[in-house]
């Protein structure tokens, strides 16, 4: 197999480059040699959370590993068969389960049997998608793709604690089909949660107020819940369902931080989505550009935002798969995104 060479310092120069040439190092059984990376981030090079997503990856697919330690800049991945099976990974730090979990999904998608991870570490921290979006909008959407995952949570992990559990039943995909995603289409339903963790439940009510107020006219259905965990921590979670798709839109708390200000945020992420043609959010955008990309049909999509990230990963993809993408759009615009696959599949 051949050698691809991926510069961590390329466009927004975080982790996701990490994450998305590990999976598809995997999938392809390409070697992949990463240097430069994180090299845009204050702290450059892998952090625990890393480690942990290398580590992983090398544990389904059999990989031989260099230079996975902390801080380190460069690394080196030679993989294997993937295998599907029971796995657990435990990050011991608040790192995100999340972007864990991404990693990890696509080669086990196409592990040929079905597959059961744990992880251990933060499922509600900052600058990763929160639990309930990857359960709630970004599963579903990729079941819309014939990519069948359910989800489950036993706690929750805040920073800077951790200590969250969450699990995945990961089936084995027989074809990922293309989306055309370019409507969002009319609002059906507004829900979603205001949590609070070994806190008063009365933060989560003033969480729940300041979304509400901050969502008018707009009349969603939010429940208060108290969470598990093993630190103390608080959360909103809203989520749109349309006709033709889903977004999310969380906002944590943090010492210092207002409930009020904890409800606004996330609302209003809501309302501009909602006020915007595009069908998928951001975040959703740039995530399930993998899962389409390692289809054999075309797709496209429409999105509220052209983000960095989101070009980033198309660079990474177009590195290791047969396919060539087309973005219509300004830098942090609207914009609509086709995924063309060649005429031959790299897999």
């Amino acid at each position: 197999m051949k050698t691809i060479e991926i510069d961590g310092g390329f466009g927004e120069g975080g982790g996701q480059i990490l994450r998305t040439a590990l999976s598809l190092s995997c999938i392809t059984g390409h070697n992949l040699k990463l240097i430069n990376i994180r090299k845009e981030r204050k702290r450059p090079g892998l952090m625990p959370q890393h480690t942990t997503c290398v580590e992983a990856a090398a544990l389904i697919s059999g990989a031989e590993v260099a230079g996975n330690e902390q801080g380190s800049v460069e690394l080196s991945f030679n993989p294997h068969k993937i295998k599907s099976g029971r796995y657990t990974f435990d990050i011991q730090t608040a790192g995100s389960t999340s972007l864990v979990l991404q990693t990890l999904l696509p080669p086990l998608v196409y592990s040929g049997k079905l597959s059961h991870i744990t992880i251990r570490g933060g499922t509600h921290v900052p600058f990763s998608p929160v639990y309930n979006y990857i359960a709630e909008v970004f599963l579903p959407v990729l079941e819309m793709a014939g990519i069948d995952v359910r989800a489950s949570i036993v706690k929750c992990g805040y920073y800077p604690k951790g200590g969250g559990e969450v699990s995945f039943h990961i089936n084995p995909a027989k074809k990922i089909a293309g989306l055309d995603l370019k409507d969002k289409g009319a609002l059906l339903s507004l829900s979603g949660c205001s949590a609070v963790s070994r806190l008063p439940a009365s933060i989560a009510e003033r969480q729940k107020t300041s979304l509400i107020q901050h969502l008018d006219p707009l009349a969603p259905h939010i429940k208060v819940v108290e969470m598990p965990s093993f630190g103390t921590g608080t959360f909103v979670f809203i989520k749109s369902e349309y006709s033709n798709t889903l977004a999310g839109f969380s906002s944590l708390g943090e010492r210092g931080k207002p409930a009020e200000e904890v409800g606004r945020e996330a609302a209003l992420q809501c309302m501009e989505f909602h006020k915007g043609r595009g069908c998928l959010d951001p975040h959703l955008a740039d995530q399930i550009v993998l899962y389409l990309s390692l289809a054999r049909d075309h797709s496209s999509f429409t999105t509220s935002r052209v983000t960095r990230h989101l070009i980033t990963n198309l660079w990474v993809i177009e590195k290791f798969l047969n396919v060539r993408y087309e973005i219509d759009g300004d830098m942090n615009g609207e914009g609509c995104v086709k995924i063309i696959p060649g005429a031959t599949s790299a897999l």
